[in-house]
């Protein structure tokens, strides 16, 4: 029986049995999915009836920044959105004693679909149409949840809109701060633009706060649908925006190699371009875009400073074996590319 860390089977399967009400979890398998840098996700498997399995998600196994890996709203918010049009796992369990595993964990139902981390598979959305739907489908997707009125699914109070932006703004400086592995004054210059720009926030809603393709499962049968969107560690009540703006961050057209690419399969042939993304989220939601150009400088702010916190959290020996080997070289020409956001409106 294999002892993945962070989630002992020795005690999980006698935790979800009690739990569950079900002695069929008492023994169980449990493997350590490889995707994911931040929260670790784990498939859990009853060895009496695999095909029953259910993902377990909780925070890092090391040290942790204040406020965040919070299982606990993360739990809350993928409950709330169940009866949405927003395609979420269904949550089964909720553990706040961190006695059990170390931390506070929860359970939610495995959904199969299609992963596209690095690759879309063999055979599947080979056209060009099917892959241009695929894109269609998660700007609907981001739509959708920015059109979920908050107080109507008990998320009344899970943010507080005002003032927003400029606090994003404040806690990923304090987060790049906190994790500063050496100076980088291009990354410091941004974070003082930013602060000096913060555009007024439209409409204020539900933001995922890390939306993009390697965050979402592809309906296996039908290209241009979305099973779930996962990974809701950073949602919070905030302004929409910048949920477009780091889907941008995140999406490599052909040629492109970018620092900040999670996937590279937006850069096949038949995906939307950036600004065919852009154009079709404002006609989706009726947002105006004219301060877009400071979403995506922010989407790559934030993102330097994520990664400048999985460098500290992988010198701390906090990811559980992740390789993370070259992260550090990926933070200043993120820097840049925001840069060139804020000063030529790129995209």
């Amino acid at each position: 029986m294999s002892t993945p860390p962070g989630a002992d089977p020795a005690v999980v399967g006698p935790y979800l049995a009690a739990a569950f009400g079900d002695q069929r979890w008492r023994s169980v398998r449990i493997e350590l999915i490889a995707a994911g840098m931040s929260n670790l996700t784990y498939v859990v498997s009853p060895e009496a009836s695999p095909a029953d399995a259910v993902i377990l998600r909780r925070p890092p196994t090391g040290a942790v920044l204040a406020t965040a890996h919070d299982m606990a709203r993360e739990h809350r918010v993928i409950s709330a959105l169940g009866p949405t049009p927003v395609p979420v796992p269904r949550t089964l369990h909720l553990c706040t004693d961190p006695e059990v595993l170390g931390a506070p964990f929860y359970v939610m139902e495995r959904i199969v679909g299609v992963h596209a981390a690095r690759e879309l598979p063999a055979g599947y959305a080979d056209a060009p149409e099917q892959r241009r739907a695929i894109g269609n489908a998660l700007v609907d997707t981001l739509g959708a949840l920015h059109a979920v009125d908050p107080a109507a699914v008990g998320l009344g109070d899970f943010g507080r809109p005002e003032g927003f932006l400029a606090r994003q703004v404040r806690r990923w400086t304090t987060q790049w701060e906190a994790t500063r592995d050496r100076p980088r004054p291009g990354l410091d210059a941004l974070a003082a633009r930013l602060a000096e720009t913060v555009p007024v926030t439209q409409r204020p809603g539900i933001t995922h706060g890390d939306y993009r393709l390697d965050n979402c499962l592809l309906d296996p049968g039908t290209p241009g649908r979305i099973s779930a969107v996962l990974d809701w560690e950073m949602s919070t009540l905030g302004d929409p925006l910048t949920d477009l703006g780091m889907m941008l961050v995140y999406w490599p057209e052909a040629g492109e190699q970018r620092p900040s690419s999670q996937s590279v399969v937006t850069a096949l042939p038949g995906f939307p371009t950036r600004r065919e993304v852009a154009e079709r989220y404002a006609a989706v939601t009726g947002t105006d875009l004219s301060d877009l150009n400071w979403y995506v400088g922010f989407g790559f702010f934030k993102f330097a400073a994520i990664i400048a916190g999985i460098v500290a959290r992988s010198a701390a020996g906090a990811m559980a074996g992740k390789d993370t080997s070259g992260y550090a070289e990926r933070i200043d020409p993120c820097v840049a590319l925001g840069r060139a956001a804020l000063d030529d409106d790129a995209i």
